[in-house]
C-alpha cells in the first residue's frame, strides 16, 4: 500500500463492458490504486473516500438528465461540484463522452455542446498524434487498433487535441485536454473493448492521463 501514488474511482453504469479486460488494464499500472464503483455508489460516498481520490475516471453511459431539484440529481450535481472544487482530476473515456447528453455541466466538462452521435464498432483505425510534446504523448508514435468509433462534433478552441483519427467513421480529434473548475480533464473516445485495452499504446495514454491528471507530470 506505500507505493500506491495515485488513487482512483473508476465509475461505471448503464453500459455493458468487458470488466476482466478493463480490470486487467488497471492492473497492469503501478503506483495506482483503482476503485470501481457504479455512479451510484460514487454520489453516495458511503465510505467518505471521495475527497481522497487524485482522479475520478468515469466510464458511465446515464442518459437521463440529472434532476438537480430531486435527491438523485442533487447528489451527482454536489459530487461533480466537489471534484471542481478540490481540483480532482476528470477522466472521461469512451462512451462516458456520449453521457447526461442533454446535461449542459456534462457538455461543459467534455467540452462539445451538441453530442448526438453515430456509432460504428470494429472499425480498423490508425491514432496520430496532434501534439507530440505534451506529457500525455511525448515519445509515442502513430499505431493502428481496433476499436469502436464516434461521428459527432469537433471539440471547440477552448480544448487542447493531443490524438487524431482520419476515418470516414470517426470524428477527427479523439483525445483532447481542458480544464473545468479547479482541476483538469482528459476526455479519450477510444475504448469500448479488449481490442483497446490490451493495446500497450492505449494503455499508456490511459496511464499518463491519469499521471497528468493527478499532477504527477
Amino acid at each position: 500500500m506505500n507505493d500506491v501514488d495515485i488513487a482512483v474511482a473508476v465509475v461505471t453504469g448503464k453500459h455493458t463492458f468487458d470488466i476482466p479486460g478493463f480490470q486487467q488494464m488497471f492492473s497492469s499500472m503501478s503506483n495506482m490504486e483503482f476503485y470501481l464503483q457504479d455512479l451510484e455508489n460514487f454520489v453516495a460516498d458511503v465510505g467518505k473516500y471521495n475527497d481522497k481520490y487524485d482522479v475520478v475516471l468515469f466510464y458511465n453511459f446515464h442518459q437521463q438528465t440529472p434532476v438537480v431539484d430531486e435527491r438523485d440529481g442533487a447528489m451527482i450535481l454536489n459530487s461533480i461540484n466537489k471534484l471542481a472544487e478540490n481540483g480532482q482530476g476528470i477522466f472521461v473515456l469512451h462512451h462516458a463522452i456520449l453521457a447526461f447528453p442533454n446535461w449542459e455541466i456534462w457538455s461543459q466538462i467534455v467540452g462539445i455542446t451538441d453530442r448526438r452521435f453515430g456509432y460504428h464498432g470494429n472499425q480498423t483505425i490508425q491514432t496520430d498524434l496532434m501534439d507530440d510534446s505534451h506529457p500525455i504523448t511525448y515519445g509515442l508514435k502513430s499505431w493502428e487498433m481496433v476499436d469502436e468509433t464516434y461521428t459527432m462534433n469537433e471539440v471547440g478552441d477552448d480544448s487542447q487535441p493531443l490524438l487524431a483519427i482520419d476515418h470516414v467513421n470517426s470524428m477527427h480529434t479523439v483525445g483532447w485536454t481542458r480544464h473545468y473548475g479547479n482541476g483538469r480533464v482528459f476526455c479519450y473516445q477510444s475504448g469500448h473493448d479488449n481490442q483497446s485495452f490490451y493495446n500497450p499504446n492505449f494503455r499508456t495514454v490511459v496511464f499518463r492521463g491519469i499521471q497528468w491528471l493527478a499532477n504527477r507530470i
